[in-house]
């Protein structure tokens, strides 16, 4: 089960978007959507909107979900002619969650003539490395994912903050919202007071712990320690028997549901019953699958999207479209990149035609955005973050994740 918002058991599957995209003959685009539509000029060509995210491994209920949102907004944008005179195209890459293979999917992206934009990256770890290759080659990126803040305001982002790539974007909230956030409700309504944490010396993962650990000192929580694992580990008995001795009344995670589920897992069964604690990465039903228990928590950028109004079209669009993958965690963060890509690409051509020297254009195009999307308004920042800032903790009740409390995260 690949749960994307409140309910584990429900499942969707990977399938051929079905949505007609508009074109006097039937093609298959690179991702496999087609349409068979005469009620568009498309008679200028195929412009490639790129999406770069884990397709297969461990993280791939994530990064398919990302996948199918993109293509849900790049079909519908065909059958609602919405860049007059082209045909839009995916072009799909898997990085499997590797900075090195993020690298070659940007540089294989950027080499492509037609190339408008990428909608990705999944892991903040990857964006390191794929954001530059397409700042050099001043190509639009549109992050639904990316938590960590350095990507947009450098490292010391909190003293002095300053924008580093004019071209990268994202959808979803940051790190220092995010782990604050979870420390506040850890702490003030949960009432825990002594918490181990763990990461998985990844960048999100770091970054996630880090400002999760400072607030929670903030609030008169002590962390009795701070443990590591590997990104690949699956027997946790090391770490645990260093956090046993100081018998934590929680655990906060910084990483992703691969790790954070056996994890849980392996806590209880050594007598560490406290819930586990983590942020967007282990928001997924993969995480309960894998041993995440009653009672553990996960906060996840955004309101849930299943309750939102404004994300009622795209969840009943995509669960027509896709009969078994989950659009989970960022799915309509993504289809809010692709839809804010795609509204922007339509203003830069007008009346034109698409070239290499309109990136410029298009970039300030996106800078300039402001529309109501799935996850609600959608915006950006001087910085390139996203101006929505709400986060939602939910909570394992069963085999479910359940929404226990949405807002912005408030000292």
């Amino acid at each position: 089960m690949r749960n994307h918002t409140v309910k584990a058991a429900s499942v969707v599957a990977a399938g051929a978007l079905l949505l007609a995209a508009c074109s006097t003959n039937k093609e298959e685009s690179p991702s496999g959507g087609s349409g068979n539509s005469a009620s568009c000029d498309q008679s200028k060509g195929t412009l490639v909107v790129g999406v770069i995210a884990p397709l297969t491994g461990d993280l791939e209920a994530l990064g398919k979900g990302i996948e199918n949102s993109a293509q849900l907004a790049v079909d519908q944008a065909n059958e609602e002619c919405k860049v007059p005179g082209y045909k839009l195209a995916l072009d799909p890459q898997d990085d499997q969650r590797n900075p090195t293979l993020g690298a070659q999917a940007a540089t294989k992206l950027a080499s492509e003539e037609n190339i408008v934009g990428v909608v990705g990256t999944l892991n903040s770890s990857v964006a390191q490395s794929v954001a530059p290759i397409l700042a050099q080659n001043n190509i639009l990126q549109i992050s639904p994912a990316n938590t960590n803040d350095t990507l947009t305001k450098g490292e010391d982002y909190l003293n002095s903050p300053k924008r580093q790539y004019p071209t990268y974007f994202r959808t979803c909230t940051v790190d220092s919202l995010q782990g604050p956030y979870a420390a506040n409700y850890l702490i003030g309504k949960s009432g825990k007071k002594k918490i181990a944490v763990v990461d998985n010396g990844l960048t999100y993962g770091v970054g996630l712990a880090d400002t999760f650990s400072k607030q929670a000192e903030a609030k008169g929580a002590e962390i009795v320690t701070r443990q590591k694992v590997g990104e690949n580990d699956t027997d946790f008995s090391g770490v645990i028997a260093a956090i046993k001795p100081f018998a934590p009344d929680a655990v906060y995670f910084g990483g992703e549901y691969p790790q954070a589920g056996p994890l849980s897992k392996q806590l209880a069964s050594a007598g560490l019953t406290g819930p586990v604690m983590g942020g967007d990465g282990i928001f997924d039903g993969a995480f309960i699958e894998l041993g995440g228990k009653e009672g553990d928590l996960a906060t996840s950028v955004g309101a849930p999207t299943d309750e939102l109004p404004s994300a009622k079209a795209f969840v009943e669009a995509y669960n027509k479209a896709f009969d078994k993958d989950s659009y989970s965690a960022y799915g309509a963060f993504s289809y809010d990149a692709a839809n804010a890509m795609i509204a922007a690409l339509a203003d830069t051509i007008g009346d034109g035609e698409w070239s290499s020297d309109k990136r410029e254009a298009l970039i300030e195009a996106v800078q300039k955005y402001s529309a109501e999307g799935a996850t609600g308004q959608v915006a950006f920042d001087e910085f390139g973050d996203s101006t929505n800032k709400v986060l939602t903790v939910y909570q394992v009740k069963g085999t479910e994740f359940v929404p226990v409390e949405t807002g912005e995260f408030t000292e």
